[in-house]
């Protein structure tokens, strides 16, 4: 393996980089849904908004390199980039808050395309646990380090109210979770060891009704 190949593996990506390149897959598939067979950083450019040296630099860190004026080939570029982002291993998780949010996660089996299998769910009322919803069994939370010895997970998916955030999740790190997707508005805390990921609905819709509010006043 050569040493420029070694760097490209070790290299921590910067996040708004691992953000940007689920735009370039998604464009490159539309792509080569008209026929493509090349693609170049500037096609990609025009189509998102994005400055084609910002998409070379960001597609420097994926182990692939396009031809000078034709770019980069478009089956190889779809494999290598769902390939970097781990979109092609099946990653199995277990989702905690079985409410509205948590069951439409549930419902949502385009998950499964991008890598992610909730295989089970946990939550206390009584009328959730023992039944299943979309084929995915759901547990009572007191079931959950019993559970860890049968399934092969180690992603939790967190989406329960927001006074309990902290309470499961320092459960699911003592179970053995190694990652947190967190929908809740809380900032959970964890070991450094532990993978956070936070996707506030709610933050986002601040963020738009605050710019949506300033476009209308100016």
């Amino acid at each position: 393996m050569s040493s420029t190949l070694q760097k490209k593996e070790t290299m921590k990506v910067p996040e708004p980089t691992l953000r940007r390149l689920p735009w370039y897959l998604s464009n490159v598939k539309l792509l080569k849904q008209k026929g493509e067979r090349f693609v170049s950083s500037t096609q990609i450019s025009k189509e998102i908004n994005i400055d084609a040296s910002q998409i070379a630099k960001d597609l420097s860190y994926v182990n692939i390199s396009g031809r000078t004026r034709v770019g980069y080939e478009v089956d190889t570029l779809i494999a290598v980039l769902e390939d970097f982002l781990g979109f092609t291993n099946m990653h199995k998780a277990f989702l905690f808050g079985v409410g509205s949010l948590g069951g439409a996660l549930l419902r949502d089996s385009g998950l499964s395309h991008f890598g992610l299998e909730i295989v089970a769910a946990f939550d206390v009322k009584p009328e959730l646990v023992g039944t299943t919803l979309s084929g995915i069994p759901i547990y009572h939370s007191d079931k959950f380090k019993q559970k860890m010895q049968e399934y092969d997970v180690n992603i939790g998916v967190l989406t329960v109210p927001i006074e309990i955030a902290q309470q499961i999740t320092d459960s699911m790190v003592e179970g053995g979770i190694k990652a947190v997707w967190n929908f809740t508005p809380f900032r959970i805390r964890v070991p450094e060891n532990i993978v956070v990921q936070n996707t506030s609905l709610y933050a986002h819709l601040a963020v738009m009704f605050n710019r949506l509010n300033f476009n209308e006043i100016k």
